[in-house]
């Protein structure tokens, strides 16, 4: 297990004070992460010692800036036990990523009587692109429903899924019901009628231990923002065959072997995909990021969020009125979505945020998940490394002075 308040101690933000006298309490990880000291010191360094341009010079800062540069995607690599460096992309987001995928290979596969499958739990970064790419090629969208309990209705898996799909595209973490999908088993149902399968990791990569071969997805995509790294940052995955297939998804400098005024070609992999000066400053921040967690141990972080999720399950659970959205806490990563009778989301959020308290309130982007569930939106608590048991009780005190304001009691 972590050693939180030493944990905690890597995290300069925690130390501020979010109003006059009232400690921070940082509870909306899902969304973006903090960042330990030695990410930010990291990327100081580049931009205060060896700021330059990638790929393009023979002077020591640019070699430099090159080496740290690659050296990150070779300990991205390393941590999601990838084939190749050559199958890490960089790009600015889990949202470019997945938009990759659906332009450069989706868009120039698929015709009208195709079908691509997603879930009904989805980011709307994994919902919105394959409802353009459907528009664009005449394929047809499917989903797989979910239950009551927030987890995949797998016996849908059958007629969902046939000769016609060509992807199924889908979670490995929910970031409102926090469920934990069974990513090799949906792998291999996608394979077994012989259609790719993509996984939003956003919400695993910085939680769990993940190993793409394990797995073994198509593509996979995640933000470093989340995982204690900086933001515009994010990284494709995808198996080397796939991706040399691919046509580019942007041209310009740097994605090209040879240009002429009338036909280019183009660079080797990875670098076919990353057009134009890149986020320098944030993939060496990235692998700072991969290094701590390397570090803190990725076992040990998910035995401490399924620690404090089951700790914050069984507290919330005592709030009147309370409902927790997703299935119980052993099927649950570090993130507990709920609504409170009588009380809007945004008004719970706007008052335990006087307490110091930060949580997230809305549809998360994932609209048709609350849609389906009948509400508009809800609060959502997300859990990490540095998250304590305190910290909770201080959430369900500042629940209950929400009842009490709203004269719930």
């Amino acid at each position: 297990m972590l050693n939180v308040q030493e944990v905690r101690t890597d995290f300069p933000i925690l130390s501020i004070e979010a109003h006059p006298g009232v400690p921070l309490i940082y509870l909306d990880s899902a969304a973006t992460s903090q960042k330990p000291s030695v990410v930010v010191d990291a990327m100081n360094a580049f931009y205060r010692s060896y700021n330059s341009n990638v790929h393009r010079g023979i002077h020591r800062l640019s070699e430099d800036a090159t080496t740290g540069y690659e050296t990150a995607r070779r300990k991205v690599q390393a941590f999601i036990n990838a084939e190749s460096a050559e199958s890490i992309v960089y790009t600015r987001n889990t949202t470019e990523a997945i938009n990759l995928v659906a332009y450069s290979w989706a868009r120039t596969q698929l015709q009208p009587g195709d079908e691509l499958l997603i879930t009904a739990m989805e980011h709307h970064a994994n919902i919105v692109p394959w409802q353009l790419i459907s528009d664009m090629t005449g394929a047809t969208l499917r989903h797989v429903p979910f239950r009551s309990d927030g987890t995949l209705d797998m016996a849908k898996l059958p007629e969902l899924l046939s000769d016609k799909t060509k992807l199924f595209a889908f979670t490995a973490v929910s970031n409102v019901f926090g469920t934990i999908n069974p990513v090799r088993e949906l792998v291999d149902a996608a394979h077994a009628v012989g259609a790719l399968a993509l996984v939003d990791a956003a919400q695993a990569v910085p939680h769990m231990p993940v190993d793409v071969q394990a797995w073994d997805c198509d593509f996979m995509a995640f933000s470093a923002h989340k995982m204690c790294g900086p933001t515009g940052i994010g990284i494709l995955y995808g198996k080397g065959e796939l991706l040399e297939s691919m046509p580019p998804f942007m041209g310009g400098g740097d994605m090209i072997r040879r240009v002429g005024l009338d036909k280019s070609t183009w660079a080797d992999l990875p670098h076919k995909f990353e057009a134009g000066t890149p986020a320098i400053a944030e993939a060496i921040g990235l692998g700072a990021a991969v290094d701590y967690l390397t570090g803190l141990g990725m076992e040990n972080v998910h035995a401490h969020e399924q620690f404090i999720v089951n700790y914050a399950v069984e507290a919330l659970s005592d709030v009147p009125g309370l409902t927790i959205l997703g299935p119980g806490a052993s099927q649950r990563a570090g993130v507990a979505a709920f609504t409170l009778n009588g009380a809007h989301p945004h008004d719970i959020a706007q008052l335990l945020d006087e307490d110091g308290i930060a949580v997230r309130a809305g549809h998360h982007c994932a609209m048709p998940l609350h849609q389906i569930c009948g509400i508009n939106a809800t609060a959502r608590a997300s859990f990490y490394v540095h998250t304590t048991t305190e910290e909770v009780d201080k959430l369900v005190a500042g629940l209950h002075r929400v009842r009490r304001v709203f004269r719930l009691e």
